[in-house]
């Protein structure tokens, strides 16, 4: 089986490129500057399989032709996309330029929808195949200072729902994968939206304060899941012969999207992320 996966330098791309190829599964992973790769090929190595790593940068169209082009002509049909990449942004609207506000769209958003849309002919032309995106509980629960990020993860968990009927009439099985917080270095993948709003004060400062303060402490090993955790159960969606539509990675991810989805006048969430800030 040929699996493509985005974002595999580090994080739940790297666990769940290794868990694959270590079950002697054909494993393309990408990742925007390939020099970062070494992690992920030791990794691979220590567990006894192999990667092949090529360059892709999920917001480029022109890229995105060629790397579907290339593994179908050297690996052959692409049986597994998982959908992995994606990046954080911290700030409320007022604080979001119309070029942060586009940058977060693309990543989380418009270059899944390209790479799917470019795999699924080959997908359907070989009969079936698998498309898995890692979106977040921030794909149903909407979050303070999170506007630009839960919007993009809220239109891609549209975007595979309204999929899903049509693509599985041709043999193509969609799901998500809804992790909550994951035992990384939150505020360093945040990057500099971060400190931009911890160091520049304006009328949310003191609200930001406390959201930092409130979701760093979620982030932390033990209170958070590990990488490993969220590689596990996208393999074992993969393997599901039947998968569902949405799964979350854990208890906690589970009560988070479960308080969403039942709250049909939105009182539930509000109620509950007003405390953050």
């Amino acid at each position: 089986m040929t699996t493509l996966i985005t974002g595999s330098n580090s994080g739940v791309g790297l666990a769940t490129a290794v868990t694959l190829a270590r079950s002697g599964e054909t494993v393309i992973a990408t990742m925007r500057n390939t020099e970062k790769a070494e992690a992920l090929q030791s990794a691979a190595a220590d567990a006894g399989g192999a990667v092949h790593v090529m360059a892709l940068d999920v917001t480029d169209p022109a890229a995105i032709r060629q790397v579907v082009a290339d593994v179908v002509a050297e690996h052959g049909p692409i049986d597994v996309l998982i959908n992995n990449a994606g990046a954080t942004y911290v700030g409320t609207l007022e604080q979001i330029s119309d070029e942060s506000l586009q940058w977060c769209m693309d990543v989380n958003f418009t270059g899944v929808a390209r790479l799917s849309r470019e795999v699924l002919p080959h997908m359907r032309n070989n009969g079936g195949g698998r498309i898995v995106t890692v979106t977040s509980v921030g794909g149903v629960v909407g979050q303070p200072f999170n506007d630009a990020y839960c919007a993009a993860k809220f239109a891609v968990e549209g975007l595979m729902q309204s999929l899903h009927p049509v693509a599985a009439k041709h043999g193509v099985k969609v799901s998500v994968v809804e992790p909550g917080a994951i035992a990384t270095e939150f505020i360093a993948n945040a990057g500099e939206s971060v400190g931009e709003r911890m160091n520049n004060e304006d009328a949310y400062t003191p609200q930001v304060q406390a959201y930092v303060k409130h979701i760093s402490a979620a982030f932390e090993p033990g209170a958070a899941q590990t990488a490993q955790d969220v590689a596990d159960v996208i393999a074992s969606v993969i393997a599901e012969e039947n998968p569902a539509f949405r799964y979350q990675t854990g208890e906690r991810s589970t009560m988070f999207a479960g308080m969403s989805l039942s709250d049909l006048d939105g009182s539930t969430v509000t109620g509950a992320t007003s405390t953050w800030v």
